[in-house]
């Protein structure tokens, strides 16, 4: 997929997962605002998010990219509802998105999952 950037602003749930620090959030594919697609994207500059494949695959043991997707979204949604992890509940960020996956059903409330990299203010 080439490079979509996506800016917003909204609830940014941030946490480690392995060496990385990770963002998740959603958004709508229509006006219903279910947060159907989910955002799991790695903070920083110098990423482009397919670190999160290889954590699927290598730690979760997941070789297909349905499994591997799943796997990262339990990862985001687990680290939402953990209240030790840094919720930011109205965050400006921009997210470069470098993969979109359609699931072929929902989980996690999700449909679509995108991953890249994020950018939000005063944080690295």
């Amino acid at each position: 997929m080439s490079l979509t950037v996506l800016t917003a602003t909204s609830r940014v749930t941030v946490f480690p997962l392995e060496d990385l620090s990770v963002a998740y959030t959603t958004r709508s594919s229509d006006v219903r605002g279910l947060g159907d697609i989910g955002i799991v994207t790695v903070v920083g500059e110098q990423t482009d998010g397919e670190e999160l494949w290889r954590l699927a695959r290598d730690l979760g043991g997941r070789t297909l990219g349905a499994d591997q997707a799943r796997w990262i979204l339990t990862q985001a949604s687990r680290a939402r509802v953990v209240t030790s992890y840094t919720d930011l509940r109205n965050a400006a960020w921009t997210a470069h998105i470098r993969r979109r996956f359609e699931l072929n059903a929902l989980f996690a409330n999700h449909e679509v999952l995108m991953t890249g990299r994020i950018t939000l203010p005063g944080r690295h």
